[in-house]
Order: C-alpha cells, then structure tokens, then sequence
C-alpha cells in the first residue's frame, strides 16, 4: 500500500500536524510520501524528510501554490492520485479546505477528522459533538482522510534523510482563485493549536477587561496559550482565533485549565482530550466537572489572583 501525505506547513517550516499526521499513516500501514506544495519551500521539504518513515519527498513549488489554494493544491494532488491507495491529511484549516476538493475530483467519499486507526480501510471518527464514535469501514478504490491530531503522538526523527523529489506543478485550477492577503493577529504566547498549556476563560468572566486581566497574568507565568468559550467569544470577550470547542479549534495539551466555563458538549469537543483537566466554577455541578482531573468549587475572581500569587 502506498500512501500520499499532504504536508501542512509555511514553506519555511513544517507544522508538527504533519509529524502527527505521519504517524497515523503508518498505523495505516504501507510506505508514506510526503508531499509538499508550495513555493521556495525547501525548508519544509528538508523538515519532512528527516521525519522516521518516510519513504520520499515530492516538491512541487509554484505561484500558485505559495498559500495552497484549494483549486491548484487539489489539482496537483489528484494528478499524483494514480500512484496511492491512500491520500491523507491533518485536519488544518488547510487539509479542511483541500481534501474534500480531491475527494469530489476522484469521486469518493471522504472520511473526515480520524482520531483512530482500526485497519487499513477501518477508522474511527466523532460524532454528534464527540458524544459517540463511528466506526467507519471505507470500501472505496482510494481512501481520503484527514487526521484530528490530538489523539497522536509526533513522528520522530530517521537516521537517514529520505531522497526529496522535484516534480512540476500543473497550472490546473491556478486560474480559479487568487490569494488577496493574510492577517494574523500578533501575540507572543504559543498557537494555541501547538500549545502544551491553555488557560480558557468562559462567559462568568464578566468583560473583556476582566478577561484579560484575570487570565493574561496566569498564562504569562505558565507559558500557556489563552482560549476562551464560544459563549465568551460571542459576548465579545475573546476574538474568534482563540475559540476552543466545535465550531473552535481541537486541542489537546498537556494541560487545560478552563475558568468560568460550565462544559456545554460543544466545548467539551474540542478540549476533552487534554492530557490534564483543571476547572474552576462556582457551580459544583457544571458538567466540565465531569471530565476534570481537578476541580476548585469557588470565585474564580478570588481563585485566579491567588494561583498567579502562588506561581
């Protein structure tokens, strides 16, 4: 079996999804490509091919590439497509965006947001908000996933480079969408996707002032990235980027420290598999409770202050 990863990277760098991604590949089982899209991503070539199990590299650098739009990226993967059972990818913003494209292009039905190997052609998948897993069987020609990489472990580092192969792009679909401009917003603490600690504040922090000034000092003094609720960030206190839950960003950190947020399934989604679950809410019976490793039953307005005194 031979499978086509779709790297998630900046040209410069590799993301560590795709570290991720690879090992879920390999539980897949067959040789692993690792396709890199882009334009002057040498950098992010050379980064794939130190990772262990990677059998080669494929570089396929264009304009068009550059922010890998869907329409030239999926292009390029599909013409690859006829040498691969398998084409995955993580559950980026970038593998969102792409795969289903491919998916449709090859006819076959994507398997979407995988957070477990069963066999080759048998995944497991959330549903209904993480409330229920599905057990998937694909029996299409090609199998299209992509990864929700919480659940998996970084692929380490081979002892030898893997070989880094040139291949031209096709101009298919350049034509079709044009990249405008990129705003990020500027912050010092980790991405929240990447981050090893989160500190998430929920709507009973009252304000945006108060959200800042209770969760930043706190944060500062772990390192931690800052989320926040959906209710928090639709009452204004938080902006969109630092949204966890469904409709939010999946993360898994070594530790989530949730502050005001009562634990409504949605938000539960996107942070229940935390290495380590710290709540603090006035209601003993919130359900965040439910999936905490430790719980403080108080003021978060006395409680927080306290524990950055402490730190």
């Amino acid at each position: 079996m031979a499978i086509l990863l779709f790297a998630d990277h900046d040209n410069a760098a590799l993301s560590e999804q795709t570290a991720k991604t690879l090992t879920a590949a390999s539980q897949i089982g067959g040789e692993v490509d690792i396709l890199i899209a882009g334009q002057n991503a040498g950098g992010a070539a050379a980064e794939a091919a130190s990772l262990a199990g990677v059998r080669s590299v494929i570089l396929a650098e264009a304009e068009a590439l550059e922010h890998r739009l869907a329409e030239p990226t999926a292009a390029l993967i599909v013409a690859l497509a006829a040498d691969y059972d398998s084409i995955i990818a993580p559950a980026t913003t970038t593998g969102k965006n792409v795969m289903p494209r491919v998916a449709a292009l090859l006819d076959v039905m994507q398997i979407s947001e995988v957070i477990e190997v069963v066999a080759a052609d048998t995944f497991k998948r959330p549903i209904y908000a993480g409330n229920a897993i599905e057990v998937v069987q694909s029996t299409e020609a090609k199998t299209v996933l992509t990864v929700r990489t919480a659940g998996f472990a970084a692929a380490g580092a081979a002892e030898a480079a893997a070989p880094v192969k040139t291949v031209e792009a096709t101009a298919e679909g350049a034509d079709l969408s044009r990249f405008l401009e990129n705003t990020l917003s500027q912050s010092d603490r980790p991405e929240l996707n990447a981050a090893k600690i989160i500190v998430s504040g929920g709507r009973a922090l009252g304000s945006d002032e108060k959200f800042r000034e209770l969760l930043n000092p706190v944060a500062d003094k772990l390192g931690a990235a800052v989320g926040a609720s959906r209710a928090a960030v639709d009452s204004g206190y938080a902006p969109n980027d630092l949204q966890v839950g469904q409709t939010g960003k999946i993360v898994a950190p070594d530790l989530y420290v949730a502050c005001g947020i009562s634990g409504a399934i949605q938000h539960l989604a996107g942070m229940k598999d935390s290495k380590v679950i710290v709540a603090i809410n006035t209601d003993e019976e919130a359900p965040i409770f439910q999936v905490a490793d430790y719980g403080i039953v108080g003021d978060l307005f006395e409680i927080l202050p306290e524990i950055e005194r402490q730190l």
